[in-house]
Order: C-alpha cells, then structure tokens, then sequence
C-alpha cells in the first residue's frame, strides 16, 4: 500500500527495503521539500510546490502511453526537489549520529552512492538510509507488470530485517526535528540581515 511497485511478488526482504525506500525518499519530498518552499516564498511557494509534487506521484511514471503528459510533473519536480534532497542526505547523517546508528557509513554511502538512482534526487536521502542501517537498497522491481532495475545503494552488510522499518522511522522523526531547526536558524539569520540591511533593526536576536 505504500510503495507503486508489484508487492505480492515480493520476498520478505524486498518488502523491507521497498518500505525503507519510501520512507527515506518521503523524508526529502514530502516534508523538506515542503519546509523548504514554506520557509523562502510563504503558502504560495508551498502550494506551488505540492502540486507538481502531486502531479508527479499521479501522472510522472514514464510509461509510454503517459510520457508526453508526465515528463513535464516530473521534470518540474526533479528541478524544485534538486536543493532539499541534498540537504536532506546531509542531515540525515547527522540524524544518525543522534541515533547512534553507524553514521559513518551513512556518510561513506552517501557520498558514494548518492547517484546510483534513476532519479537526481532520490538517491542522496536512500543512500544515507542505506548507510546507517548497513543495507543494501534498490535492484531489480516490477512496476505494473514490467521490469525495472535500479543501481544498488549501499552494501549488504546485514540482511534487511522489520527492525530496519522502525530505524528508518526513528531515523525520519529525529531528522525532521533537524531539519525544521536547520530553517528556522536559515530563516532567522536572513531575516536579521534583512532587517539591519533595510531599517538597521534586527528583527531577531
């Protein structure tokens, strides 16, 4: 129910690592991404933002029948997503070490596998996953009855257990304390030089 790609051909270990995906990707698109949009352009940029995020989870797969109509969702959502997937690999590290999980191999597989996804995007916050729970992500999947294979992410240094769903959780929660903290200061700091720039008042001490 989570994930777009044919689940009762599954093994219970690809049901692991197919719900640790979406839970990593999600953490950048479905909240940093947002954060990000809310914090530098208001409920505008916001808005703007969750419809071509939107428009690309409804109608971005690049099936051929639907490839004229989806590349421009998905391509716009590549573009606005390019930013906060970066920052969000980055904090995840950070998140893990809070964790103590093995946030050194997150920042190992991270800054080697980063791009080892079909996406632009996808693979920084997959990777840092993959890293500080020290397994291995991607290969081969079905989607809607075809074939599909992405680059591994990570190394198989322990095989996927439903533990790794509940790191994976844990690892998101800790990382959206991160990441609001993160804009915040960003937002605070840029007000501040904006207000001695213009009035030579500083809104925030």
């Amino acid at each position: 129910m989570l994930v777009g790609r044919d689940a009762q051909e599954l093994a219970r270990e690809d049901i692991i690592r197919a719900a640790v995906e979406t839970v990593a990707e999600n953490t950048s698109d479905g909240v940093l991404s947002p954060l990000f949009y809310l914090f530098i352009g208001g409920p505008v940029a916001g808005a703007v933002f969750k419809a071509v995020s939107t428009m690309d989870s409804m109608i971005g797969y690049m099936k051929e029948e639907y490839r004229d109509i989806g590349r421009a969702g998905a391509k716009a959502d590549d573009v606005l997503n390019f930013i906060p997937a970066r920052i969000t690999g980055i904090l995840m590290v950070f998140a893990a070490a809070i964790l103590r999980m093995d946030h050194k191999n997150a920042r190992k597989i991270l800054e080697r596998d980063h791009a080892n996804h079909k996406s632009p995007n996808c693979g920084w916050p997959e990777s840092a996953a993959a890293g500080a729970l020290r397994i291995r992500l991607g290969g081969e999947h079905r989607y809607f009855g075809e074939t599909v294979y992405k680059p591994t992410i990570g190394d198989d240094l322990q095989s996927p257990k439903p533990e790794d769903i509940r790191a994976v959780t844990r690892l998101m929660y800790a990382w959206y304390g991160l990441g609001f903290a993160f804009f915040a200061a960003v937002y605070a700091l840029v007000w501040t030089a904006a207000g001695r720039l213009l009035f030579g008042v500083a809104p925030f001490i």
